[in-house]
């Protein structure tokens, strides 16, 4: 655990994160090359469905990983206010517009799959409304980072907002197992094989999800990167103007 708290120290984080991003990346791409090809254009229509049912290998990753990127954000936050690491706090911020982009795509790739499944792009179906209430928290958590401009007093206002979002988090994960009405349907992917979408489509699907997961990664660690050297510059100007 203690070799853990060592990558707190930027400097460690920096010389670190050189070495993954470009692993991320690379991943990333492989991941999501195969994954989309082999979802668009090598896998037959749905019974029922017919062709919109590809349009899962976009939107069942960026779900997962709305709801994962506030979870990360939740546990680098709850890390800042006890140990006070300032990577933490700059890791829950750099990962906020990304998880905002994923929210953004799952509630438009579901409104597209929504009009010819269910005939309307929205309703207020219980998963449907507690993802738009994350997309929300998304906009305000950025909102308040800007608003402020004390970077510590930021940090522990956004932290403690997170820790109010997740409530949504949770809903947006769960809302279908809380609620037996709305529209959406279960989980693509369950431990019961069951419910899992067919093998056809399950394995491309993998694929793109593991893309999706390198790419948020990655995209972590370049914004994380560029959030500490707009810190070391702020720090720069101020002791020049003190000096």
């Amino acid at each position: 655990m203690s070799s853990l708290w060592e990558y707190a120290n930027p400097q460690k984080f920096m010389r670190t994160s050189s070495v993954l991003l470009p692993v991320f990346s690379v991943a990333s791409a492989i991941c999501l090359g195969v994954g989309l090809v082999w979802g668009f254009f090598l896998t037959p229509e749905a019974e029922n469905f017919g062709s919109t049912v590809k349009i899962i290998y976009i939107h069942v990753p960026a779900a997962m990983m709305a709801i994962n990127a506030w979870v990360m954000m939740l546990v680098t936050s709850l890390i800042w206010l006890v140990r006070r690491h300032h990577v933490s706090a700059l890791a829950a911020r750099a990962a906020a517009p990304i998880g905002m982009t994923m929210t953004l795509i799952a509630l438009i790739t579901g409104a597209i799959w929504g009009e010819p499944m269910w005939g309307t792009y929205w309703v207020w179906d219980p998963r449907l409304t507690s993802f738009m209430i994350l997309f929300l928290f998304y906009l305000g958590y950025i909102a308040l980072w800007e608003a402020i401009e004390n970077p510590d007093a930021a940090a522990d206002l956004t932290s403690v907002l997170c820790i109010v979002g997740s409530v949504f988090a949770l809903l947006s994960r769960y809302a279908v197992n809380f609620w037996s009405q709305g529209l959406h349907q279960g989980a693509s992917l369950s431990l019961d094989k069951k419910e899992n979408v067919a093998d056809v489509f399950y394995i491309p699907l993998l694929f793109c999800i593991a893309g999706f997961v390198c790419l948020f990664v990655a995209l972590v660690l370049l914004r994380t990167r560029t959030e500490i050297r707009a810190r070391r510059v702020r720090a720069m100007l101020a002791r020049e103007r003190m000096a």
